[in-house]
């Protein structure tokens, strides 16, 4: 029960927020349209799921050479928005071309007539996520014959891993340099 401290006709103090513990460990992915959601209105866009999700949209392929920047509407609108992309350079004239399918396939996202124009802006454009091609983890990378043997005689698993990936960096820049 909590106690009432304050003097009468003072008002009460406001009970201090405290964010529940527990439950199971949350990916980003989940957390994004929760954390991102502000800073997503401040540039244009009312859903962050337009970012997230554009390789969905407008599929791979255009998601590599293009990508969104904002969602601009009319005041007081939510419909017959200028979207504006960013798209590399030399693909310009190509999305030029694919404009009204771009439109259709983010208004059947958002299920009505959110956007009506598409404004270009030529500039760099960060592959999605997902098509990166990753780097092999360090434990998958051989380790030179001459040094593997001599590291299998060490006791200590951290010590054997700090000297493994030393030794795999020290392979490489052999390999590189022939």
């Amino acid at each position: 029960m909590e106690r009432d401290d304050s003097k009468p006709g003072k008002p009460k103090a406001p009970r201090r927020y405290e964010r529940p513990r527990g439950g199971a460990p949350r990916t980003i992915a989940e957390l994004m349209p929760e954390i991102g959601r502000t800073a997503f209105r401040k540039f244009g866009f009312v859903q962050s799921s337009v970012v997230t999700r554009w390789p969905e949209i407008v599929g791979a392929a255009h998601a590599r050479i293009c990508a969104p920047e904002a969602i601009r509407f009319p005041p007081g609108e939510k419909a017959d928005g200028i979207l504006d992309l960013v798209v590399v350079p030399a693909h310009a004239p190509l999305i030029q071309h694919v404009v009204p399918e771009i439109i259709e396939r983010v208004n059947r996202f958002f299920g009505y007539k959110a956007v009506a124009r598409v404004k270009l802006r030529q500039g760099e454009v960060k592959p999605p996520a997902g098509t990166r091609p990753s780097a092999a983890p360090p434990s998958l990378r051989p380790i030179p014959v001459e040094l593997g043997d001599s590291l299998r005689d060490i006791g200590d698993p951290e010590l054997r891993t700090v000297l493994e990936s030393l030794a795999r960096s020290l392979g490489e820049q052999e390999q590189g340099d022939t």
